[in-house]
């Protein structure tokens, strides 16, 4: 992989940092972390400046409305957006890194011409129905059952940990519509409407205080059999087409995060005498070296992405795997940094820190993780 830059990549870096200088002076300030509703507005008004910008779904391909820029473009982007401290996709994650990409490459072309353009503009927000009260990590164990009723599905069951429910207009949610298949077979992958009668949404509180996740009950809603992407009982295949971009490009952006924290952190510890702590200094040179090494295996898994077409490989769980834990060891290191002060809840990195403790459950725990890189990287036999 060729690690350095074009004249026409940096030509787009320059471009970039130019209207970014341009248009972040003239944005509103955030919203209370627990208002997810202005969260939302926030979130879409600047997913649209992106898209009018003509930076919405810029790695996507442009017949699912993107820009086909090329994977270091992509990366420029999350690169150079970060460091000027622009928003983050927020409440729009699910739909822009998730359900749009799996759409893109998995749906019919009237899917791709309904969800597609409102995802890239802001104008619909979407969550992921997946995970289950009862199934924990084991996916297949879902139970929520989708009975065919002529042109529609009637969808009984409940989801938990559903990111962003009380804010968003559709979800992708999984459901068995075989229950006398095999565990990996019988499975579809639905798009919700998250307005259908019988959806009841009930918002969890995490650790670190916040509402993003929540409870979701479905009682009999009735989804139109057009909203299923891919065939009947093959969702465990488009499911895994999804969690190829969860694990694969989704956490990018935050490995930029993440080296302007230790940078930040650096400059704390030498503000309050912490510096001289060999120990510490050691503690961060190694962190330091672990997100560019992180950096460096995003490039090569965007890369592989695209001349895989676009979904990413097995390759996404190596970093999955090691950015979670990465990300526990950068917060624990900033406690140490600020001392006593590691204990004031209204510290940043204080809630950052608490929130970091999902990231090792967060799209596929470290376990299952684990599992991905033995059978399909290293290629030994599955666990029985």
């Amino acid at each position: 992989m060729d690690l350095t830059y074009t004249e026409e990549e940096e030509a787009f870096r320059a471009r970039l940092r130019e209207w970014l200088a341009k248009v972040l002076p003239g944005l509103p300030a955030k919203p209370a972390a627990a208002d997810w509703p202005a969260r939302r507005a926030y979130d879409a008004a600047w997913q649209r400046m992106l898209y009018d910008a003509g930076y919405a779904g810029l790695h996507w391909p442009r017949d699912a409305g993107g820009q086909g820029a090329t994977p270091t473009q992509h990366l420029i982007f999350l690169e150079e957006t970060e460091l000027a401290g622009a928003p983050y996709v927020g409440a729009n994650f699910v739909g822009l890194l998730h359900a749009g990409p799996t759409i893109a490459a998995e749906g019919t072309p009237g899917q791709r011409a309904r969800w597609l353009p409102p995802i890239l503009r802001g104008d619909e927000i979407w969550c992921q129905g997946f995970s289950e009260p009862d199934a924990g990590s084991d996916l297949a164990a879902l139970r929520t059952k989708a009975v065919r009723d002529g042109d529609s599905y009637v969808v009984t069951g409940s989801k938990i940990w559903t990111s962003h429910a009380e804010v968003a207009d559709w979800c992708e949610l999984l459901v068995r519509t075989d229950p006398e298949a095999p565990r990996h077979r019988g499975i579809s992958w639905l798009a919700l409407p998250m307005d259908a009668p019988g959806v009841t949404v009930r918002p969890l509180r995490t650790l670190a205080g916040s509402a993003e996740f929540a409870e979701m009950f479905l009682d009999e809603v009735r989804v139109p059999a057009g909203n299923r992407v891919g065939a009947q009982d093959d969702g465990w295949r488009v499911t895994m087409v999804t969690l190829a971009f969860e694990r694969g490009t989704a956490f990018v952006g935050e490995v930029v995060a993440c080296r302007r924290v230790l940078g930040a952190l650096a400059r704390t510890a030498r503000a309050n005498g912490r510096w001289d702590d060999a120990v510490l200094r050691r503690r961060l040179g190694r962190l330091s070296a672990e997100f560019t090494a992180l950096w460096r295996l995003t490039q090569w898994n965007v890369s592989e992405a695209q001349s895989g077409g676009g979904v990413p490989g097995a390759g996404g769980s190596v970093f999955k795997l090691r950015y979670s834990h990465a990300r526990q060891e950068l917060y624990d290191a900033a406690a140490e940094v600020l001392g006593a002060g590691s204990l004031d809840a209204d510290q940043e990195w204080v809630a950052d820190r608490l929130s970091s403790l999902s990231y090792t459950i967060a799209a596929g725990t470290s376990q299952i993780q684990q599992n991905v890189i033995a059978e399909r990287i290293l290629g030994l036999p599955k666990g029985r």
